[in-house]
């Protein structure tokens, strides 16, 4: 328990008292000098408390707990960009082409703003046309539903709206500290050994990206292993399965056959019908809701079932929402080693009394 300055104060007067043979007056100059050596004492409890939490994992913060992943050969899940498609178009044909250049930048009414990443061109001819884009800024902000992109910041010439065709995905943010505590400490509890599960595991999710992984024994008799494994973004590229897979089979037992694999997406469908809170219209419950769903859905979800009761947590976590009612999925979604649950198709529409 951290001791207050008036305590240790105290203790400095009566040990005082004691050597010299009387008690100095609250007023005068010796007791001040002992006043504020016991301010700065206190202050060295204090650090020193400070220091034993960033000793170890249950307590430490920030860069002190990425110090200890680093141990477990783990690092924080860097925030991402939310990704997907910006739609320029023009309310009738014209004769000439038009550019739009990388960089034009698009809003939402709240201010999100997506930039273009490729130079792209409207045809003579054609009313619209679809250029890649991200978000301006990383994390869960920029997940945002279809056709809330509608505001040009600088408008290309000729063009007279843009617009998302639909839903900007893959956005997340900076792992939270209690997140990477529960990566860390479940390192403790499955010690890899160089033969086992977690090692496999374990070793792939120290890769920059990683978001989950799941070895599964014996998928082909005896002596097999199968890695999936998935990223923040879900699915991973061939270039990362390479790589990982390049690396264990250096290090994996003579006899084991291993495969590194990305796992099988399974979309979920969702339709459900929301209840806005009092004074939020629906437009804006109907966008907080679609941009919840779609951050739920990352690589963390490999191999785990989703709940009704999961889903139903995300809307009712929102200030905008009163209430929801699910018609789809109609059930739990069961979980699977080798499986990852995927965002399919998302419907939200207004609770009707």
């Amino acid at each position: 328990m951290e001791r207050t300055i008036d305590e240790i104060y105290g203790e400095m007067l009566a040990v005082f008292a004691e050597v010299s043979g009387y008690l100095p007056h609250a007023s005068c100059d010796l007791a001040a000098r002992l006043y504020a050596a016991a301010a700065q004492m206190q202050g060295l409890y204090h650090q020193a408390q400070w220091l034993l939490d960033q000793s170890f994992p249950q307590t430490a913060q920030g860069r002190y707990l990425d110090q200890h992943a680093q141990l477990r050969g783990l690092s924080r899940a860097i925030a991402t960009c939310a990704t997907g498609e910006l739609r320029f178009g023009v309310p009738r044909a014209l004769n000439s082409d038009l550019s739009i250049d990388s960089g034009t930048v698009c809003m939402t009414s709240d201010g999100i703003r997506f930039a273009t990443t490729d130079n792209a061109v409207l045809k003579a001819g054609d009313l619209s046309v679809d250029v890649p884009a991200m978000a301006l800024e990383s994390g869960k902000a920029g997940n945002v539903g279809a056709g809330t992109i509608t505001i040009m910041a600088a408008m290309p010439v000729g063009v007279k709206a843009c617009t998302n065709p639909k839903a900007f995905s893959g956005g997340d943010d900076e792992e939270s500290d209690d997140g990477l505590r529960t990566r860390v400490m479940d390192t403790y509890k499955r010690l890899p050994n160089g033969a086992n599960a977690a090692y496999y595991e374990q070793t792939a999710l120290s890769y920059t990206g990683v978001a989950a992984a799941v070895a599964v024994r014996c998928p082909q008799g005896v002596g097999s292993v199968d890695l999936y494994v998935a990223t923040d973004k879900g699915a991973p590229d061939e270039t990362l399965l390479r790589e990982i897979d390049d690396f264990l089979q250096e290090k994996r037992e003579i006899s084991v056959k291993l495969r590194v694999l990305a796992p099988t997406p399974v979309p979920v469908n969702i339709n459900v019908a929301l209840r806005p809170a009092s004074g939020v219209g629906f437009l804006t419950a109907k966008a907080d809701a679609d941009a919840a769903l779609r951050a739920a859905f990352t690589g963390v979800l490999l191999g785990k079932e989703v709940t009704l009761a999961y889903l139903g947590n995300l809307l009712y976590d929102l200030p905008s929402v009163q209430n929801y009612r699910f018609t789809e999925p109609a059930a739990d979604v069961e979980a699977s080693p080798t499986v990852l649950p995927t965002l399919g198709t998302v419907t939200i529409t207004e609770w009707e009394a």
